[in-house]
């Protein structure tokens, strides 16, 4: 059975970039744990919450979770910068992370208007 979610793009790229995030993470080293953690919550949460949207009956609750899906985005950016400049994540590989991002909250806000 597939759930109608799991055929939008923004759905696929988004739970991509978790997996992105997962893989990049395991390798922070120890005293990282608050970096590695927060990342991959806001990661997931994107998926976690276009998925909870499209499970909702009203268009204004669906709304509120594509919203909320955007908000985890932008919060990946900032952790992701934090990792960035403790060279935790090379300059090239935080910027397609981003591009990633940036592609993904334009979907986002395609799904909210």
């Amino acid at each position: 059975m597939t759930f109608i979610f799991e055929k939008l793009d923004v759905y696929k790229k988004s739970v991509d970039f978790a997996d992105k995030v997962c893989e990049l993470t395991s390798s922070f080293p120890k005293g990282n744990y608050y970096l590695s953690d927060q990342l991959n919550r806001a990661a997931l949460s994107i998926s976690t919450n276009i998925a909870e949207g499209n499970g909702r009956y009203h268009k204004g609750d669906r709304t509120n979770f594509f919203r909320i899906a955007r908000g985890s985005a932008f919060e990946c950016v900032p952790i992701l910068e934090v990792g960035r400049r403790k060279k935790l994540v090379c300059d090239s590989y935080a910027q397609e992370l981003k591009k990633d991002l940036e592609d993904i909250c334009k979907m986002l806000s395609g799904l909210i208007k």
